[in-house]
């Protein structure tokens, strides 16, 4: 048995299917079942149920508790002996939200780039809070999101504010428009809005659980005209007077050109759709450089 062929046997684990590991990790399916079938054969008990989605066995609960581990053992050895020799290469996995990778990826790969060019970022891209669960299981090196004040074993350093804003499109806000109406949406009273159709955001993600929370504690029912993890399709919605939309600002203004923000007004909150994103990383007796390294070098571009 030896390291490979605990790498496959956790990506099996991971996809449930013979087909699909086969396909990331760039192999053929029948390699792949070799392997496994090897791996049992040496331990003498049978790790997956071959049905679909494949099944682990107790043995292989067992047995991918221990890969997990020896994986993990080995990737730090990896890393620390690259700090040792000063020879920093390999895949430093990070984890983002779609919105945020549209956002602060390109520019801080690009500096990142500059002065690691042997390093290989691998960006995993979901929801909020899938990335805290890819960051506890080992999956990812390093998430960039919205985080609560304590996760188990995870170290976090902050990054910057995010603010979520109101965008509604002027022919929209002239049916709607009424005597005191900028004041109290700045309160997040968003009341004067329940005849106003709405582009909501994935409810998993910060941003969709924001607007839906205004939403409930103003006392109606939105009309909610269409549903998206994209929120650069809700905002090309929003733009055609569709609904109105709840976003982050720093991605209305890296996505929008100046003609689009002109068709829209926008309304900030005050003090209640601003939160705090933060990087998290295990907390590891020996921590790769190149994390701290990809944190600095982020909060120089966003400064």
């Amino acid at each position: 048995m030896n390291f490979l062929s605990m790498e496959y046997f956790v990506m099996v684990a991971r996809e449930r299917s013979f087909t699909k590991a086969a396909e990331q990790l760039h192999i053929t399916q029948q390699t792949l079942s070799a392997h496994i079938s090897s791996v049992e054969k040496e331990l003498e008990c049978q790790l997956l149920i071959r049905r679909v989605p494949l099944e682990l066995t107790y043995a292989g609960e067992v047995f991918l508790r221990y890969a997990l581990g020896f994986q993990q053992s080995h990737q730090a050895m990896k890393k620390e002996f690259c700090d040792i020799t000063a020879n920093q290469k390999g895949i430093l996995r990070v984890g983002v939200s779609f919105t945020r990778s549209r956002v602060i990826m390109p520019d801080l790969i690009s500096a990142f780039q500059e002065k690691y060019p042997n390093i290989e970022i691998t960006i995993m891209e979901s929801s909020n809070d899938a990335m805290h669960k890819y960051l506890i299981d080992g999956e990812i090196d390093l998430a960039v999101g919205s985080f609560p004040e304590s996760l188990p074993d995870v170290e976090l350093r902050d990054f910057y504010q995010e603010e979520i804003v109101l965008l509604i499109s002027k022919e929209l806000l002239s049916g709607i428009y009424e005597e005191g109406f900028e004041s109290k949406i700045a309160q997040g009273n968003l009341s004067a809005l329940q005849e106003c159709p709405f582009v909501l955001g994935n409810p998993e993600d910060i941003g969709g659980q924001i607007g839906r929370s205004m939403i409930k504690h103003s006392g109606f029912q939105p009309i909610v005209k269409a549903q998206s993890d994209n929120i650069e399709t809700l905002l090309s919605l929003c733009v055609r007077g569709i609904g109105a939309c709840f976003c982050p600002i720093n991605l209305v203004q890296a996505t929008l050109p100046a003609k689009q923000l002109s068709k829209l007004r926008m309304f900030r909150f005050d003090n209640y759709a601003a939160y705090p994103i933060r990087f998290g990383y295990q907390r590891n007796p020996y921590q790769w450089s190149i994390i701290s390294e990809f944190i600095k070098i982020a909060n120089q571009i966003i400064d």
